[in-house]
């Protein structure tokens, strides 16, 4: 997939699946914005990546309107123009609605769910401009429940369904899919769930025996999808839910 002088904004980029997927369209030679909550936490990634002028920040917390605005914004500034947005800001908390509250609630809607709605509203007239598209990361959590994950399963729930409203308002000027990953080998997965259980590797065993094909998809792997559903390969395809979850959704 050839990406020449594509411009992407990415958010969430400072680590994860963002991260490899910025990597996926640098090295196909699209220009990027990397955003993360914090300058220094973009920073951070670019020197991952490799600082250069294919690579711009622009950090900012997704989870505000105003937050959202200023991210693109300022993407579309610095790239001049926007081809492609990427949603990949996401939060998870590991927690029974009874260990939940209105602040887990708050955080998990506003940044997976508010955030993908706002930055799209935000990079519009630049996508209608560009005929660019939108690519946002849902989950397989938001195609079936999963116990100990509910407001998370509500706000890729939510993703979803508004990839395919937005898939029919939006065309035919501008294509709207989302990729639907089961767990991936991040940092989320291990620091903010196995990591924090009894007997880690017992969650490891679980969780990865949770789909037929029995391992974590890496980040890059959903990277690659997302970048070809953002390509030209993939011009006739919109209002797609792209499940890339080694078969857990497949008897659903």
């Amino acid at each position: 997939m050839d990406f020449s002088g594509k411009r992407i904004l990415v958010t969430g980029s400072s680590r994860g699946i963002g991260r490899a997927t910025a990597r996926v369209f640098l090295d196909a030679g699209a220009r990027v914005a990397i955003n993360g909550r914090s300058r220094q936490a973009t920073d951070t990634c670019i020197e991952t990546l490799g600082p250069g002028t294919a690579v711009v920040a622009v950090p900012g917390d997704v989870s505000e309107v105003a937050g959202c605005e200023a991210v693109v914004n300022r993407a579309i500034d610095l790239l001049g123009g926007l081809d492609v947005l990427v949603n990949s800001a996401g939060v998870a908390f590991f927690e029974t609605i009874e260990d939940s509250d209105e602040a887990i609630w708050n955080a998990t809607i506003n940044t997976n769910l508010k955030g993908t709605y706002f930055c799209i509203r935000a990079a519009l007239p630049a996508l209608r401009a560009d005929h660019g598209n939108v690519v946002n990361v849902a989950s397989d959590a938001g195609l079936q429940g999963e116990t100990g994950l509910t407001a998370y399963c509500a706000s890729k729930g939510g993703v979803v369904n508004l990839t395919r409203a937005l898939a029919m308002e939006l065309a035919p000027a501008v294509r709207v899919n989302c990729v639907c990953p089961g767990y991936v080998d991040t940092d989320m997965v291990r620091r903010d769930g196995i990591d924090k259980t009894e007997d880690p590797a017992a969650e490891e065993r679980r969780l990865i025996n949770l789909a037929p094909l029995k391992r974590f998809a890496q980040p890059e792997e959903i990277g690659q999808a997302i970048a070809y559903l953002a390509s030209a390969k993939a011009i006739n395809v919109t209002g797609t839910a792209l499940q890339i979850d080694g078969g857990s959704t497949a008897g659903q």
